[in-house]
């Protein structure tokens, strides 16, 4: 499959958010093609451009340079992720996989996120993570966690699901949005009905978990987590049945992130992950390091892999890589969240490149920074494959259905 942003560019304008676009345009200006990327990497840039202009974040000069190809209805879908207890702060995105059991409150496709913020926009204190079904603009509550004096809550970009039945997200909470107040937190075990059943807690094992990527055999699976309050990574082997997730083992397998509090993103360290099982490698991004690391062995390895191996670096293009996500061509993507080496030119950035390191395409999801952060892609279904990012700005998630390109490959 070929540039999965250059795919999606190459889709039109939505008719109803044209005036939005209008608005949105002056701010700016033609950033995304003065970078342009590989010609190898064929349409998919141009379609998720234009994608992004129906929801009200592309650029002008996409259509000049376009305007010859003929025009569809962008297969976009941009919904809401507010609930009814007003959470706001959109974090992490995951889709539920194919398999995931019936008779519960969410199904294979919907899109399930989880709010960092609650009504007050204090950080560190969200406990609801919201549903999309497929097609829906409007979110409905899946779990909406409980939090005390004791055990506060706040709901972070850890976010997954397992086939036997059940959601891990990650939780680190604040008292009053700020650095001087987070918790290490835990990592919460919501069942298909959204009711808490368990939690898994104690540092170092979980000290803060911000990012997650996980290996799902069914009946068990490898669960990596990065803790922003440690710098490290550690790899949870659980049993998954009927009653619950099972924690078999605690490994850190990787570690040395820097990692300190932020006075707008509360703190900053190691973030997302990506974990490919045919190669045995962990991707880990690290903010404060703007860079993306590749740890080698960490499925099985019973040691600490360090950093890992840098594969990333560019500070044209990275600033302050948040969440991490392997695309069904090949190709790894970031998203920015600029706060590390921010550009006024570039703010809220997604980033395309290859496991090699080589950049392949970026695209704004926000004229303002500190916008993007969630991103996930679904399995290949029927032909298609279905990419979400949030916008942490406008607290909202978009969904777009692209056709998968096998000739592309």
């Amino acid at each position: 499959m070929k540039s999965v942003i250059r795919h999606l560019a190459s889709l039109p304008t939505a008719p109803a958010n044209a005036a939005r676009v209008s608005k949105r345009l002056p701010t700016r200006g033609a950033a995304p093609t003065s970078h342009p990327a590989p010609a190898a990497h064929g349409g998919l840039w141009r379609r998720l451009l234009l994608a992004l202009c129906g929801t009200g974040v592309a650029l002008g000069a996409v259509h000049a340079a376009y305007a010859q190809e003929p025009l569809l209805p962008p297969p976009a879908v941009t919904s809401t992720t507010i609930p009814a207890n007003g959470d706001l702060n959109p974090y992490g995105v995951v889709f539920v996989p194919d398999g995931f059991p019936s008779f519960g409150n969410i199904a294979p496709g919907d899109l399930l996120v989880s709010n960092f913020n609650n009504a007050k926009n204090v950080q560190g204190t969200g406990t609801t993570i919201v549903k999309i079904v497929p097609g829906a603009k409007q979110a409905d509550t899946f779990s909406q966690l409980h939090a005390t004096p004791q055990s506060p809550i706040g709901l972070t970009m850890a976010l997954g699901v397992l086939r036997g039945g059940f959601v891990l997200v990650g939780n680190t909470p604040t008292t009053d949005g700020t650095f001087n107040t987070i918790k290490p937190g835990s990592l919460i075990v919501v069942n298909r009905n959204g009711v808490a059943v368990g939690e898994f807690k104690g540092t170092p094992t979980i000290n803060g978990p911000w990012g997650m990527t996980i290996f799902d055999q069914v009946n068990h699976a490898k669960v990596f987590v990065s803790n922003v309050l440690g710098g490290n990574v550690v790899r949870l082997d659980v049993t998954v049945d009927a009653n619950g997730v099972h924690l078999v083992k605690a490994t850190q397998v990787a570690s040395g992130y820097p990692h300190r509090g932020d006075p707008a993103a509360v703190v900053v360290g190691p973030a997302g992950l990506v974990y490919d099982p045919v190669r045995d490698v962990l991707y880990v991004a690290s903010i404060v390091d703007n860079a993306i690391f590749a740890v080698f062995g960490a499925g099985n390895s019973q040691h600490d892999g360090g950093k890992g191996v840098l594969i990333y670096a560019d500070n044209k293009h990275l600033h302050g890589p948040l969440a991490l996500a392997l695309g069904p061509n090949g190709d790894l993507f970031t998203s920015n969240g600029d706060a590390i080496n921010a550009d006024p030119a570039l703010p809220s950035e997604l980033v395309e490149f290859t496991p090699q390191g080589q950049f392949v395409a970026q695209l704004p999801i926000d004229p303002a920074p500190d916008g993007a952060f969630g991103i996930a892609f679904r399995q290949i279904i029927h032909g298609h494959v279905h990419f979400a990012a949030v916008n942490d700005n406008t607290n909202a998630v978009t969904d777009w259905n692209l056709p998968f390109e096998q000739a592309g490959q």
